[in-house]
């Protein structure tokens, strides 16, 4: 474990006490308002609401950039996203706005939960109108298609920002059950201290604690690659098989995690806790997962067309399942079931027959990369 990785995880703590002291931030702005963008938002505007003396403070605000008027109309007017997150009730410091530069200007935090296909395109016509010292947040778990890149990174390429003015949030971040204010805890990475402390602090709650970690490679491989997993586990699941199947392919996709973490120069610890384990266990067995919903339906034997048209949101593990391959193929890493997943999705494999292609692999050692 490098010293940076150690000192950053070990004083979340206290960094996050020492940010939350500071002066509250003027503006949040948060691109898109789905479920988790909404519930991220509500998160900071609840942590918002009350200082570490006690005393509350509504002084920060919090706007949501949502494509949909009704999704607009609903937050205004009846501090609802009833559209994404049903009756929760959001904070009368969150507003929505249809113009995305309007929820920029002045923001010293803008928050990103777009596709992750799509976020290119989007920086890329909005890059004029960030504000050039605002911390860009990801909440995004996805790997760029063509270019094999993690979020952080197209961001920093796009808006030509450095790495130490981006931070990532990640971990068992189910929206549902943090929108309902069930306890979780998560995870906040950057390569600066600093800003990993200062959103940390910036959304601790009684119901979300994040930790601060330096390790931003470990932490968004581990987010991107369990969404594959998820896949895998959910056809499982749609084939009807039992959880010894199950706990299997989660365990061995986190083998394979670990591994294209550490050849990206990630760290094994990360796989072990919040980011890694933790958001792999969430996503593999939870209803309230995309991704192991959309697995679920294809061990169903729906079409890919057809899941799509049954899901309102997103299952980045689709869209990213090729690219994880192609980097794993790149790095010369051996994720068997990440591969299998996604011969899956191109047509070349059916989901009754992802059981027995890993079964059949050749014996080796469990240690054995």
């Amino acid at each position: 474990m490098s010293d940076t990785h150690q000192e950053v995880t070990d004083n979340s703590t206290d960094a996050a006490n020492s940010v939350r002291s500071r002066e509250p931030l003027k503006k949040v702005a948060v691109l898109s308002a789905g479920s988790w963008g909404t519930t991220f938002a509500k998160v900071m505007a609840d942590a918002a609401q009350t200082n570490k003396t006690g005393v509350s403070d509504t002084s920060t605000e919090f706007v949501l950039w949502a494509r949909n008027p009704e999704v607009v109309e609903d937050i205004n007017n009846r501090h609802r996203n009833s559209t994404y997150l049903g009756e929760t009730a959001l904070p009368g410091s969150m507003r929505a706005t249809s113009d995305p530069r309007t929820a920029l200007a002045g923001a010293d935090v803008v928050v990103l939960a777009v596709p992750a296909q799509t976020l290119r395109a989007q920086l890329s016509e909005l890059k004029d109108d960030f504000p050039p010292d605002a911390i860009v947040v990801s909440l995004m778990k996805g790997l760029e298609l063509g270019t094999d890149l993690r979020m952080s990174e197209v961001i920093q390429e796009v808006l030509r920002v450095p790495a130490r003015q981006v931070a990532v949030v990640s971990g068992p971040n189910l929206a549902m059950e943090i929108a309902r204010e069930e306890p979780t805890a998560s995870v906040v990475a950057s390569t600066d201290e600093q800003t990993a402390a200062l959103i940390a602090g910036a959304s601790t709650t009684g119901y979300f604690r994040p930790y601060t970690n330096g390790d931003v490679v470990g932490v968004e491989i581990g987010g991107i690659v369990k969404n594959v997993i998820a896949l895998a586990v959910g056809m499982c699941e749609g084939l009807g098989v039992g959880d010894n199947t199950k706990a299997s392919v989660i365990t061995r996709g986190l083998a394979e995690t670990t591994r294209l973490a550490q050849a990206l120069g990630g760290h094994a610890e990360t796989m072990a806790g919040l980011a890694g384990l933790g958001d792999l266990v969430a996503t593999c067995s939870s209803s309230l997962s995309r991704n192991h919903t959309a697995g679920k339906l294809l061990g169903e034997g729906l079409s890919l067309d057809e899941v799509a048209a049954r899901m309102t949101q997103t299952a980045e593990g689709i869209k990213s399942g090729e690219a994880v391959h192609e980097l794993a193929v790149k790095m010369g890493v051996e994720m068997p079931i990440a591969a299998s997943v996604v011969k899956v999705l191109q047509g070349h494999l059916s989901a009754t027959d992802l059981g027995p292609r890993l079964m059949g692999r050749q014996l080796k050692s469990e240690g054995e990369q």
